[in-house]
C-alpha cells in the first residue's frame, strides 16, 4: 500500500475487533491440491483464534485438521466505495481434548447446519492482517465521490 491510495493498514487488534462484528468469513484451504474457499459462520475465542463448528463427518474437517489455512472475513459498501477486509493465516486444528470441547459447546459457535456428530475447529492466528479501503480517495487523483 502506498501513501493516500485510498487504503489504510489495520493493526491486529483492530482487525480482531472489525472480525469479531462479523458473522460470517471464508475458510481457505487445499482440497486436491487446488485452492478452495467456503463460506462458513465463526466466533472468535478470547485469544483471537478463529473457531468454527462443523459436521465430524465433513470433507473440511479431513482437509484442515493440521494444516495451515487462511481465514478472511469483510464488510464493504459498494456505493460508498469503502469498507474492510481481515485475514488470519494459521494452523488449523480439530479440537480433541473433551474439556475444550464442553467449553466450546457452551460458549463457541453453533452451527448454521447441525449435524448429529460435530467438532470444533480452531484456527490460531499466527498471522493477522487487514486494511480499510476509505472512499474518495485514491492516489491518482481521481474523485470516487462523484
Amino acid at each position: 500500500m502506498y501513501p493516500n491510495d485510498g487504503f489504510r493498514e489495520l493493526g491486529r487488534q483492530e482487525c480482531l475487533r472489525l472480525m469479531a462484528e462479523a458473522p460470517v468469513g471464508r475458510i481457505v484451504f487445499t482440497r486436491r491440491a487446488l485452492p478452495a474457499v467456503l463460506p462458513v459462520n465463526f466466533t472468535l475465542d478470547s485469544d483471537g483464534a478463529v473457531l468454527l463448528r462443523t459436521s465430524a463427518a465433513s470433507d473440511l474437517v479431513r482437509a484442515v485438521d493440521g494444516a495451515v489455512v487462511a481465514f478472511e472475513t469483510d464488510d464493504v459498501d459498494a456505493a460508498r466505495h469503502s469498507g474492510w477486509s481481515v485475514v488470519v493465516t494459521g494452523s488449523a486444528t480439530v479440537v480433541t481434548d473433551p474439556a475444550e470441547h464442553e467449553r466450546l459447546a457452551r460458549t463457541g459457535p453453533v452451527s448454521w447446519v447441525p449435524a448429529p456428530q460435530e467438532v470444533f475447529v480452531r484456527i490460531e492466528p499466527e498471522l493477522v492482517t487487514g486494511r480499510e479501503l476509505i472512499g474518495g480517495r485514491t492516489l491518482y487523483g481521481v474523485d470516487l465521490t462523484a
